[in-house]
């Protein structure tokens, strides 16, 4: 194959399908309805907490044996390997394939790649998928929920984050990491900081509460990251950076002001051209009095209760 592609297959609650869509775009530029897509776009399956596995196609044909006849050519070196058929639920349009006809792909594949399998502790795992009337093989990566590890924090309180949403609000503000500068200003217990922190996203954080501030700094030193959280209001940032991520929730749990949540995001315009707010207020006309324009947003959900993700430049 001349052009690399990559096959994703996601799983997420529905009240989490907007949300999931949205870190989609930010990934690759477009979105899909369903639970599987395939992009040129190489990324970690890891980052996200929708994303099980990603399959690195390295051949594809229109049945399963010109498929298997590719297969011969596989060069594992001296690693063991496995194969694993993905079809194990409804991917798109394509419908599951049964338990006892995925192990015989996986088998009948296997047969066909030089080398030593090796089904408990492969050094190596190949995946196999049927989509749209077409077969696919390659590298396969399972996805490692490392969102999960962050719930259980020695500092919380119930109004935080939960850690999915968490990562996928920083994914949708820094898909691509690399030399980019972000903030969390209102930072509070660290949520959006130790997902960001986890994924190697240079962020810092700040928060005009000292007992606030001193969680994070320990929920952030608990799983063994490092990062700079400093004390004071937003209007003491002085640095510019790419992006800033401001969760204001603030009417239902405190008695800031509108005119309080309106100087916020006006101190974000002056050291941020992007900004990633989540809400749980319709504020686009204090978005646009800021300075900023709206370019994307989605509405995340918990049951009866949601939160407005806006994507603001």
């Amino acid at each position: 194959m001349n052009n690399r592609q990559f096959i994703y297959t996601y799983s997420r609650h529905r009240d989490e399908h907007d949300l999931c869509r949205l870190e989609m775009r930010a990934f690759f530029g477009l979105d899909v309805a369903s639970n599987i897509l395939i992009s040129p776009m190489e990324i970690d399956p890891s980052r996200s907490p929708f994303m099980k596995e990603r399959l690195d196609v390295q051949w594809e044909a229109d049945t399963l044996e010109e498929l298997y006849r590719q297969i011969e050519s596989v060069d594992c070196g001296d690693r063991t390997f496995k194969v694993l058929c993905l079809n194990s639920t409804d991917l798109g349009d394509t419908k599951k394939i049964g338990h006892a006809d995925r192990r015989k792909i996986e088998r009948d594949a296997g047969l066909q790649i030089p080398g030593e399998p090796d089904l408990n502790e492969p050094q190596i795992t190949y995946g196999i998928v049927q989509q749209d009337n077409r077969w696919y093989f390659g590298e396969h990566k399972l996805s490692e929920a490392v969102w999960y590890q962050h719930q259980q924090k020695p500092h919380m309180y119930s109004t935080a984050l939960g850690t999915r949403l968490a990562r996928a609000v920083v994914n949708i503000a820094v898909p691509f990491p690399e030399g980019i500068r972000a903030i969390d200003p209102c930072c509070g217990i660290g949520t959006v900081l130790v997902e960001a922190l986890s994924m190697d996203i240079e962020m810092k954080g700040r928060d005009i509460n000292p007992l606030v501030v001193w969680g994070s700094r320990k929920n952030i030193k608990h799983f063994g990251l490092e990062g700079d959280v400093a004390i004071g209001p937003i209007a003491a940032v002085a640095d510019e950076y790419d992006v800033a991520i401001i969760d204001m929730p603030y009417n239902l749990f405190t008695h800031i002001t509108d005119e309080g949540q309106l100087d916020i995001l006006k101190q974000a315009r002056r050291f941020t051209k992007k900004l990633v707010v989540v809400t749980i207020d319709t504020i686009d006309h204090m978005i646009h009095e800021a300075g900023f324009s709206i370019m994307d947003r989605c509405v995340a959900k918990k049951g009866t209760f949601s939160r407005q993700i806006l994507v603001c430049e």
